[in-house]
């Protein structure tokens, strides 16, 4: 089930986590971006609208990734990178994901990739959120419950990545990475975001991050909740404000 989605607005996990899933190929790579681009964004209008949607989405992600690390049936894919990391060293698991953030971000240069207010935003505030979060949840003391958190921390992180992203202010860091890779090897979504995502899991996993039917879940859930979330959320800029051809893209996480 296809998305339309602007070019300069690519869907984000975990924090960045949406693109090409099977069953759906992208009409071509995103075009660059002009050298504008992020301070454009923020020249279309419907501000008022637009930022207090971002900063309640990027909070309600930091949320749902509590909810699913409390649920502790498994994780996405750069989570469970990020938790195999926190395994392996002395930092929380909000830190690791700015740091991480920042690292991913620091390869967008070579891939002449521009951030956006929310693509920096993203950076330092989920992780922010995350260790708030865990900091008031605990892990349910039945299976039942844990379930109900993994299924909830779906539905919210649904929610979330469809609130910020469709403010329109600048893609995830995670989510640039794999769309400036896109547009230098020429590759399809499909095949740049499976690479990626496969290499973090499998990373995370031999450091330690936790693989189960959380993982499942959260591969079959998010791309058809997305689907229909993201319409009813995208913010509509202001008439005559030049867009880009939108790119099709398969829901997935």
């Amino acid at each position: 089930m296809p998305v339309d989605q602007p070019a300069d607005q690519p869907s984000d996990h975990p924090s960045d986590h949406l693109a090409d899933q099977p069953g759906g190929q992208p009409s071509g790579p995103p075009a660059d971006p002009p050298s504008g681009q992020p301070l454009a964004a923020l020249r279309t209008g419907r501000l008022r609208r637009r930022l207090p949607q971002l900063y309640l989405g990027l909070v309600l992600y930091g949320v749902s990734l509590a909810l699913m690390i409390r649920a502790d049936l498994g994780l996405d894919p750069w989570d469970v990178f990020h938790q195999g990391v926190v395994s392996r060293t002395p930092f929380s698991f909000g830190t690791i994901v700015i740091i991480v953030s920042i690292v991913v971000l620091l390869a967008w240069i070579p891939l002449r990739q521009w951030p956006g207010l929310g693509t920096v935003s993203n950076a330092l505030l989920v992780g922010v959120v995350v260790d708030l979060a865990l900091a008031v949840l605990s892990v349910p003391g039945s299976l039942v419950l844990r379930f109900v958190f993994m299924i909830g921390a779906i539905v919210l992180n649904a929610v979330a990545t469809a609130a910020y992203i469709g403010a329109q202010l600048g893609p995830g860091p995670r989510d640039g990475l794999m769309t400036g890779l896109v547009r230098r090897t020429g590759r399809s979504v499909r095949l740049v975001r499976t690479t990626i995502e496969v290499t973090v899991l499998a990373v995370g996993w031999l450091l330690g991050g936790q693989v189960g039917i959380g993982t499942v879940m959260y591969a079959l859930g998010i791309g058809p909740l997305v689907h229909v979330l993201l319409p009813r959320l995208t913010v509509r800029t202001e008439p005559g404000t030049r867009r880009r051809a939108p790119v099709r893209i398969a829901s997935g996480p």
